[in-house]
């Protein structure tokens, strides 16, 4: 078994609900060491076009104008070769996990953090057309973390209208689909907890319209996951959830994923999804 492979199996299984640290995985496998290597990147997409910059509809930008919203792209590439750093033990929100993960990857080396960051750019140019201010909680997909805990106090410190954390899940091969995980208690109190929720099936509803993609037939119910183990969304005080956007371990979920077109999609359908919450 690779390094990178028992990463991608204990970030998995932190996805899942366990609370695993990378470093008992490399243990348990035999394997020491950072990953080494470059990480593959998946083809290029011919008919895929750069973000939309489109006009936003009059209701757009009444739904968008002045509002702050947060994009968390999941993880980040340089998490691989700094695998001390992400396996540090942080708040979580009445337990510890670990700082971050190295994420999933498709068959074809297509990473989670770099289809996060993809997303994230072509939906955060679609936001700020509408007229939202929007905050990042990276810039680059070759730094380290930042750290979950963190990720959630940057939304907080915008004081967000709503924040969306972005994935892609590591489940089973023959599961397919997406979900979105909300909390049922969160730092905020139960007004956000609630707002989260409505954000959640927005979110839902929005993303299987514009995508076409099924809900997950594997997890959830209805393409709706409550989670009380997500540090991110446990410590919001602002209305946030984490959308997992399909199984990078199914390979049809894969190609969809690995399109630059799905993923302008994506990015549209989530970008109508936040204009319908906050309208």
């Amino acid at each position: 078994m690779t390094v990178r492979a028992v990463h991608r199996m204990a970030s998995d299984l932190k996805r899942l609900g366990g609370v695993v640290a990378v470093g008992a995985v490399l243990a348990a496998a035999g394997c020491g060491g950072g990953s080494g290597g470059g990480h593959a990147a998946a083809a290029p997409d011919p008919s895929a076009t750069a973000a939309s910059t489109r006009a936003p509809s009059p209701s757009a930008r009444e739904a968008l104008a002045g509002r702050v919203i947060v994009v968390d792209a999941g993880h980040n590439d340089g998490n691989f070769d700094h695998t001390q750093q992400i396996d540090r033990l942080v708040n979580a929100g009445g337990f510890r996990k670990a700082c971050d993960t190295t994420g999933t990857e498709t068959d074809a080396g297509y990473h989670e953090a770099a289809f996060t960051f993809d997303v994230t750019k072509r939906l955060t140019t679609l936001l700020r057309a509408g007229g939202a201010k929007v905050v990042l909680t990276r810039t680059d997909d070759h730094s380290v973390g930042p750290c979950v805990d963190e990720r959630a106090d940057i939304g907080n410190r915008a004081h967000a209208d709503a924040a969306l954390s972005i994935h892609a899940d590591g489940g089973p091969t023959d599961g397919h689909g997406f979900h979105v995980m909300y909390p049922p208690s969160m730092a905020g109190g139960k007004k956000v907890a609630a707002a989260s929720h409505r954000l959640a099936a927005a979110i839902r509803d929005g993303y299987r319209s514009g995508t076409g993609l099924p809900t997950a037939n594997y997890i959830g119910t209805d393409g709706l996951n409550r989670r009380t183990d997500m540090a991110g969304l446990n410590l919001s005080t602002v209305p946030k959830v984490l959308l997992e956007c399909g199984n990078m371990r199914n390979s049809g979920d894969a190609g969809k994923l690995s399109s630059a077109k799905f993923r302008q999609r994506v990015a549209v359908a989530l970008d109508a999804a936040i204009r319908h919450y906050l309208s």
